[in-house]
């Protein structure tokens, strides 16, 4: 190395103290301590006082580190990058561009993902508080509703069931929503079967004769439901739902980027994910849930 021109009698120290080696730099000894600590910078010698010392090679890599984290680039990524460099190539113009090219690269995949979610906030924007929320695959089904027509409590359960199910999930239960919505009557009819289930609380016993007859609404509200479902030509679209979700599945080159397809979440069952969905049901509710489900075992079987 060549060392810089200097005055005959002045004779520079072979190694310097943290503080003497941060005011070089620009920098704090506290910020060398956390550059050791995240092992961004390699733990230097210590003298007799127990004190670190910092030589020639050290206040490089300062240097090094100083500009890279002047230019905005993170720390994790600058020591991600120092550690594929080898050993013999330490200090050399050759590391110096290979870690260059390391920190564009991890600076390309953070301004990917800044835009990935600069796209979802603005089209989250757009499409309204709630309905943002949802995926596109859902809100594509409902976009032609006349504005207002959904309620809050409608895309909130959507969002929920989309976590369950996922999106294809979500799309499909949708149609409930757009007869709801479209059906005015309807929607009165289940706001009342609402009502009906809310005010199964803890003071009614699971053998309450009540909790039968609103089972009993219910099984016949989603049947109407269903009915409407397959006049309007939904249920035929739901095939079409369910092709248009395998074409996007197929595989593509950002598949290994994100693992769980359109949602950047980790994978779950259906199973999983509905024992850690809370709902605060009395146990009346609860029986009254399982009636309806009786209701369906008993009357849509093939043996009817």
């Amino acid at each position: 190395m060549k060392a810089p021109p200097m005055h005959p009698s002045f004779v520079p120290p072979r190694q310097v103290k943290i503080g003497d080696a941060a005011s070089f730099v620009g920098i704090t000894p506290r910020a060398i301590r956390h550059y050791h600590q995240m092992g961004l910078l390699p733990e230097s010698e210590r003298g007799n006082d127990n004190r670190r010392r910092y030589g020639y090679e050290e206040m490089i890599r300062l240097l090094w580190i100083r500009k890279m984290a002047d230019a905005g680039i993170a720390l994790v990524d600058i020591r991600d990058a120092f550690a594929h460099s080898t050993p013999a190539d330490a200090g050399s113009n050759h590391d110096v561009a290979r870690v260059l090219k390391r920190l564009e690269e991890a600076l390309v995949t953070q301004e990917a993902e800044v835009q990935r979610q600069r796209t979802a906030v603005q089209r989250m924007r757009t499409q309204g508080d709630r309905m943002g929320l949802l995926s596109d695959f859902v809100t594509s089904r409902l976009t032609s509703l006349p504005e207002g027509s959904l309620r809050e409590a409608d895309l909130d359960n959507l969002l929920v069931i989309e976590r369950i199910f996922g999106p294809l999930g979500a799309a499909v239960n949708a149609g409930h929503y757009i007869v709801l919505a479209t059906h005015p009557g309807l929607r009165e009819e289940s706001d009342r079967v609402d009502a009906a289930e809310e005010a199964l609380d803890d003071t009614i016993a699971v053998d309450d004769p009540r909790v039968a007859q609103v089972a009993a609404e219910r099984y016949a509200f989603e049947r109407m439901l269903n009915a409407l479902i397959e006049d309007s030509g939904l249920a035929r679209e739901d095939e079409a739902l369910v092709d248009a979700w395998d074409a996007l599945q197929r595989p593509t080159a950002d598949d290994e980027a994100c693992q769980v397809s359109g949602t950047g979440q980790e994978s779950m069952s259906a199973v999983e994910a509905i024992g850690k969905m809370p709902y605060d049901y009395s146990p009346a509710r609860v029986r009254c849930m399982e009636l309806v489900v009786e209701h369906y075992a008993a009357n849509e079987s093939p043996a009817s």
